[in-house]
């Protein structure tokens, strides 16, 4: 038998680890000092990216300032894009960070951030290939990364496009340079930015459409109303400060800045399905 000692010491340590196991179900993932993971992908600048070992980019040097307004920490993990969202909703993830279009089916997987970039996505082609309509692309091979905002453009808005789908923007870009596809769907800032890194090889960004209607946004799970809170407050302030419109300036060199995001602007809301 333990003695009354013991038994009191087991009491204690029991108790204490069933209110850390409480605590780490409550849900409450925007705790103050708490380390969150975010799900981000390594190629695709200049928004998210990876650059000597450290996640960057616009997206995630955002993330990183709301996080330290709202007080906690934030633990960037590589990660593809067509499982992001599961598994922000099932708790892999606190924060999926990866200029995530706002569509209303995605609303029914996440809760999403107001927005914090608008854009445009880009067919890529090579040089003189003359493809700058949708209806051109008819019979030909469209890149994009799966499940991706592109993927659905491709799939439901070019007619007779074959489809070829990737894990990543790497490995989209890798077949396009090679003569694999026709052309490459992706946000524009990106192509371009592959285009910059690549001067020798013959592209050219292509047939080009407005995003506006579903600004990128962090994604979060459509529980944790309390980190979403502090998400939009960070961005808020970020707004308001001017950080916003420094960082967009950043790493954008070109592409305007939305006007409801400049210094004091008003901001992109989100309206999140059921919350």
């Amino acid at each position: 038998m333990r003695s009354t000692w013991e038994k009191i010491v087991a009491v204690v340590t029991a108790g204490a680890a069933t209110l850390a196991l409480a605590a780490c179900g409550s849900g409450d993932t925007g705790a103050s000092g708490q380390k969150l993971r975010v799900g981000t992908l390594t190629d695709a600048p200049p928004s998210i990216y990876l650059e000597n070992g450290t996640f960057t980019g616009y997206d995630n040097e955002l993330l990183r300032d709301i996080a330290k307004r709202e007080g906690f920490e934030v633990e960037f993990v590589g990660t593809e894009f067509a499982g992001l969202l599961a598994s922000v909703a099932t708790n892999k993830f606190d924060i999926g960070s990866s200029t995530i279009s706002t569509t209303e089916a995605r609303k029914k997987t996440v809760a999403f951030s107001n927005g914090y970039s608008t854009g445009f996505t880009t067919i890529v082609t090579k040089k003189g290939a003359a493809l700058k309509d949708v209806a051109s692309f008819s019979g030909k091979r469209l890149g994009v990364v799966q499940a991706s905002v592109q993927d659905d453009f491709a799939s439901g808005k070019v007619p007779g496009a074959n489809v070829v789908r990737f894990p990543d923007y790497n490995a989209g870009f890798a077949q396009l340079k090679a003569g694999g596809l026709d052309g490459w769907v992706v946000p524009k800032d990106i192509g371009q930015k592959y285009l910059d890194q690549n001067p020798a090889v013959p592209l050219e960004l292509g047939y080009t459409v407005e995003t506006k209607d579903t600004p990128s946004a962090f994604a979060v799970r459509k529980d944790n109303k309390d980190l979403l809170k502090k998400l939009n407050d960070g961005l808020a302030k970020a707004v308001a400060d001017g950080t916003v419109a420094r960082l967009h300036a950043r790493f954008f060199k070109t592409e305007p800045l939305p006007k409801e995001l400049e210094q004091g602007g008003p901001g992109l809301p989100v309206q999140n399905a059921g919350i």
